[in-house]
């Protein structure tokens, strides 16, 4: 399987392609290309070769370019597919926080069955707000991003009351080592494992623990999310990244049943929880 970033590769220079097609179409050059949109001929080699990404602008003008306008559409929608699969969070998170967060909350409200698993922290929409703050700061300082991160959490708790409205199902794993890691002080964390005992309850939520000693059928993986096993969100140190092709969501969906196969529900993941409390203090 190709890695996420050499099939975003793959998807903008499908588009770069096209785009070389329409001007050949058009029997025109690339200088004459040039002249027509008013650029110079560089630009338009680095566009045809995958070099530099078009802007929807780009786009428009190349297609006016070479007689071909109705084209355009299309070609905008495949660059911007391509243009999202693979992000690095440095772009995403450029502006701040507060907005990444935002920028979810419709493919949330849309979204019916939640597939997450999670290895490092607790899941966004089961964070409460000093947790979120203290991972958030902790990203910011990181990244060297604006300091928004109280408008973040803000936004990331908005966000998160998806899992108490609507016709939404979360079926949800996470790392034992996730109740351990200490993001922020002993208080932050009781206070956050007292609210996954409370989200357990939930009609709408099925959570499950893998604990430290059981036998793995999978080793521990990056954090993703599968929305209605269609698309999976994948989040890596450096970027995220984004997977539509149905054998890859198909994949994920195979880790997910793997890992929940060894995961404890009920009383004994409460178990978990209120160990992982006892041992704060």
């Amino acid at each position: 399987m190709s890695s996420p970033s050499s099939k975003a590769q793959e998807a903008r220079e499908a588009v770069a392609g096209r785009l070389r097609e329409i001007r050949l179409d058009a029997g025109i050059t690339a200088r004459e290309l040039a002249v027509r949109a008013g650029w110079s001929e560089s630009k338009s080699s680095r566009i045809e070769h995958a070099k530099t990404p078009p802007s929807d602008a780009d786009i428009r003008a190349w297609c006016a370019a070479c007689g071909a306008p109705e084209q355009a559409a299309d070609l905008i929608a495949a660059n911007r597919q391509a243009d999202s699969m693979y992000v690095q969070w440095k772009r995403l998170q450029r502006t701040g926080l507060k907005r990444l967060q935002e920028s979810g909350v419709p493919l949330y409200g849309q979204t019916q069955q939640f597939h997450v698993y999670c290895s490092n922290v607790v899941p966004g929409f089961f964070q409460t707000p000093d947790y979120a703050t203290a991972l958030l700061a902790s990203i910011a300082r990181f990244r060297d991003t604006p300091d928004d991160v109280s408008e973040a959490v803000t936004a990331r708790m908005n966000r998160s009351q998806v899992i108490h409205e609507g016709d939404h199902r979360f079926a949800v794993l996470i790392e034992e080592s996730v109740l351990r890691y200490r993001i922020g002080s002993p208080e932050v964390m009781a206070t956050q494992l007292g609210h996954l005992l409370f989200v357990m309850g939930l009609p709408s939520i099925s959570l499950g623990i893998i604990p430290f000693t059981a036998p793995r059928a999978a080793w521990p993986l990056e954090t993703f999310t599968i929305f209605d096993r269609k698309r999976v969100h994948v989040e890596t140190l450096s970027a995220a990244i984004k997977e539509t092709e149905p054998s890859d969501v198909a994949l994920y969906l195979k880790a997910f049943e793997s890992l929940k196969e060894v995961a404890a529900y009920g009383t004994d993941a409460r178990a978990l929880i209120t160990a992982a409390f006892d041992a704060l203090y």
